[in-house]
């Protein structure tokens, strides 16, 4: 079996575990906060099973797939998830930074299908997330409306060391970007996904 066949079999069936979890959440007894520390457990758990398959080293393609399918799937059932649990941005923050570093390591040319599959869910998601009242994706949002990672302004700068004094210091976007190259720098070819286990644990 061809191995793009596989990773499209593979995230349909992480579409499918999302959209149950999604489902018990909306149909749970349980009081909102509990079933939102529920799901957040159980969401975290699902992407280190199939993100787990691949290796960022070899190819991080298939695993931009993968976060994107999770972003977009935790941007539908943001709606259900209680203001309450402090869980809920904290994984997607999680979410958004480990995708950003992900990215840092894509090549210079990606498959134009892929980049706009990931450019039209980000924006799908960004909207989504802002009717629920966070606008925490808005820096991931901005870097996928690019033609591509790399020509983003802002990243070439820091490359290069060149970030103009006013970008310095200033904007959410622009420190965002530093934010996740400095943790990249830090954790070269290393994919957190440690990360969501220890948040795993930690919500249950």
């Amino acid at each position: 079996m061809e191995e793009g066949v596989v990773n499209e079999r593979a995230n349909d069936d992480l579409r499918g575990r999302f959209h149950g979890l999604t489902a018990a959440l909306r149909e749970s007894t349980k009081s909102p906060l509990e079933a939102s520390l529920i799901f957040c457990q159980e969401f975290c758990q699902a992407l280190v099973d199939y993100a787990g398959r691949w290796k960022t080293d070899e190819d991080p393609l298939p695993l931009l797939e993968v976060y994107t399918v999770a972003i977009l799937s935790f941007a539908n059932a943001a709606s259900c998830l209680s203001s309450e649990c402090e869980n809920v941005p904290l994984l997607l923050e999680k979410l958004t930074l480990s995708c950003a570093e992900l990215v840092l390591l894509l090549p210079q040319h990606i498959p134009g299908a892929l980049w706009e599959e990931f450019r039209s869910s980000m924006k799908l998601a960004h909207s989504l997330l802002q009717e629920s009242g966070s606008a925490q994706l808005r820096p991931l949002f901005a870097l996928a409306q690019q033609d591509g990672i790399w020509s983003n302004t802002t990243l070439s700068s820091i490359l290069s060391n060149t970030i103009p004094q006013t970008e310095q210091g200033s904007g959410s976007h622009t420190q965002f970007i530093a934010r996740c190259f400095h943790v990249f720098h830090m954790h070269y070819l290393t994919f957190p996904l440690s990360s969501f286990l220890f948040f795993s644990s930690r919500v249950s």
